[in-house]
């Protein structure tokens, strides 16, 4: 195999191997941030921990996603997104096995905290990966089906861990991993080379995204879990000062950890905003709907994971269409009339009764799911298209970040209303996630000024 930098994407056939590479370890990050909450009260059991001490094996793993994603991002344009991925796969590997063999929660929690470094590395990494893969002309292909794979990881996340927890114990669900990031360390051998920026890495722009996110994400979940509001507004303050700090220091460097340079261009921030946006609306869906669906319309637990199932399946269904549609149309007319109709659906399974039928919602979720999915890919490409390809690491990285933002965030909303509002707290968050989908489709179109198509078409 003839390792060169490709200007303009991968040759075939070596661009499906490294597709697969890149989908195998999106895939397997998605996975363990998810799958492991079915398990969540046999862990506690077994390793004799309280339920609130076992919420860390959760926690641990998206704590640090959450706040290495922009220095690996940095780090990789210097070192090359390759090298990165191929040391996230390694590490999050080792996490896998070290989770497997753990025999009591500090040994699992300092596992998971390997497994987020190494799961960190893959989702930085991500999407620059993506956009070295393909030609600029077929870029949304690839953004299409790596949201097909996100997708359908999300999807079956739950199904999955209770499918292995059915044959085996809990361990199995990190033991899995092992033979499967085996083959991608084979795999990565195929990605592609990247271009390697001559500067020096950025320490303390890496410890201030460290701190800003890290206690951001803390706060947030603190006031999630219904903890003491003054620590939790106290964490949040300093998340932001730490932010202000950053961004000032960044807009005085040539490319800032924080991508300050990237957000001068309109396409781009309005890009991340409306992502940000999208994914509190999605957030506030999938936490809001299963206390819906069970203590209002009486569903059980089955029943309602059925339920909850047509989104992420016409997701995966629409993101690879809107994908290839993107490298044609604009993706403030496609991401546009895709947030409208997520807003349209929200309205609809926010006026739900007793009396709706499986069909009714199932009907509903699915137009959410489809809207979503032309929302996402074609959002995700003008994003990574709108930055020059040498700070692709830096866009990657907002993607990714964007989209924890938004999930956290949508969390804590759903959390401070049931607080507030606890008898309607799922119609009144289904509102608010149909607000927020509004401001998203808004933003979408905005990209349409004459001002913003100028900024997506100087930056290739």
């Amino acid at each position: 195999m003839k390792d060169e930098i490709h200007p303009d994407g991968l040759p075939t056939p070596r661009r499906y191997f490294a597709m697969l590479a890149i989908a195998i370890g999106i895939a397997m990050a998605v996975l363990d941030g998810t799958v492991v909450n079915v398990a969540l009260p046999s862990v506690a059991r077994e390793l004799d921990a309280s339920p609130a001490a076992a919420v860390w094996v959760i926690n641990a793993y998206q704590l640090v996603v959450v706040t290495l994603l922009l220095p690996l991002a940095s780090l990789g344009e210097r070192i090359g997104y390759r090298r990165i991925y191929q040391a996230g796969i390694v590490v999050f590997t080792l996490g896998s096995l070290a989770c497997a063999l753990s025999t009591s929660l500090p040994m699992l929690i300092a596992a998971r905290v390997a497994q987020g470094v190494g799961g960190a590395a893959i989702m930085s990494m991500n999407g620059a990966l993506v956009r070295h893969t393909y030609p600029d002309s077929h870029l949304g292909r690839g953004i299409g089906l790596n949201g097909l794979v996100v997708a359908i990881s999300a999807a079956v996340a739950p199904s999955l861990a209770s499918g292995i927890l059915a044959v085996g114990p809990w361990p199995w669900l990190f033991a899995v991993n092992v033979p499967v990031g085996l083959l991608n360390i084979w795999l990565a051998r195929y990605l592609p080379r990247s271009e390697r920026a001559d500067r020096p890495f950025d320490w303390l722009s890496a410890g201030l995204s460290a701190a800003m996110f890290g206690l951001f994400f803390v706060g947030a979940d603190v006031l999630t879990r219904g903890g003491a509001t003054v620590p939790a507004a106290a964490g949040l303050a300093m998340a932001a000062a730490a932010g202000v700090v950053l961004a000032r220091r960044g807009a005085r460097r040539p490319a800032p950890l924080i991508p300050v340079d990237l957000f001068r261009n309109p396409v781009f921030s309005l890009s991340v905003t409306a992502s940000i946006c999208a994914f509190v609306a999605f957030a506030i869906t999938f936490v809001a709907l299963p206390f819906y669906f069970q203590t209002v319309l009486g569903r059980d637990q089955v029943e309602t994971g059925l339920l909850m199932t047509p989104w992420p399946v016409a997701l995966g269904l629409a993101a690879p269409l809107a994908g290839r549609l993107s490298d044609r149309l604009s993706a403030g007319l496609l991401g546009g009339g895709g947030m409208v109709v997520v807003a349209f659906g929200l309205a609809m399974l926010s006026r739900l009764s007793v009396d709706s039928t499986a069909v009714e919602i199932g009907v509903w979720m699915a137009l959410c799911g489809f809207g979503f999915g032309f929302f996402q890919a074609p959002n995700n490409r003008t994003m990574l298209a709108a930055a020059p390809r040498s700070r692709s690491g830096a866009a990657g990285g907002m993607l990714a970040t964007a989209r924890l933002l938004g999930m956290t965030g949508g969390a804590a909303i759903v959390a401070f209303v049931f607080h507030v509002a606890p008898g309607k707290a799922e119609p009144v968050s289904l509102m608010i996630g149909t607000a927020f989908a509004v401001l998203a489709g808004i933003l979408s179109v905005l990209r349409l000024s004459k001002t913003a198509r100028a900024g997506e078409t100087g930056s290739a």
